[in-house]
């Protein structure tokens, strides 16, 4: 498929093989094991933008957006990214342990409650005006997707660190 051509049903199937890794048979036929989705852009437009990419690196198709695909092949995708992604979104800031780093904080996140370790103001990215990524001293990275609906408590902790 190519880039920028409006999908309406993949020409493309896909599947789990017996050891559970996704099988990629496209429209000619021929059989790709262990692909694997990649997305183009995860923060900012999570959802647009998905390679399939096969064992050897190559891209094998394309996919606009996620919610055209059909149910199951959506499924799947969705699945396989949630399984290689691990970027937990900050939904609140409950403690931290100091205003000087290394601090140790404690916070809310979509995956339930955490601690990370802040080893340095340099670890909190600004991806966009709204859009920070904190990388934690564990080598976890967390995110904090708009800081306009952090609650008022969360925004001024991480003001003394911005």
């Amino acid at each position: 498929m190519k880039r920028g051509t409006p999908m309406t049903t993949p020409d493309f199937r896909l599947a789990r093989n017996p050891f559970g890794r996704l099988t990629f048979t496209g429209p000619d036929g021929a059989v790709h094991e262990g692909v694997i989705p990649v997305r183009a852009f995860p923060i900012a437009a999570p959802e647009e933008g998905v390679a399939l990419v096969g064992a050897a690196g190559r891209e094998l198709a394309w996919i606009d957006r996620i919610a055209d695909l059909p149910g199951d092949t959506r499924a799947l995708v969705e699945e396989e990214l949630a399984n290689r992604e691990f970027i937990p979104e900050i939904r609140r800031i409950t403690h931290v342990s100091s205003f000087a780093t290394p601090s140790v904080w404690q916070v809310e996140t979509d995956r339930g409650n955490t601690t990370l370790l802040l080893k340095g103001e340099e670890d909190i990215r600004q991806l966009s005006s709204t859009t920070l990524l904190i990388a934690d001293g564990h080598g976890i990275q967390f995110l904090i997707r708009d800081l306009s609906a952090l609650d008022k408590t969360s925004r001024k902790l991480l003001d003394r660190f911005l």
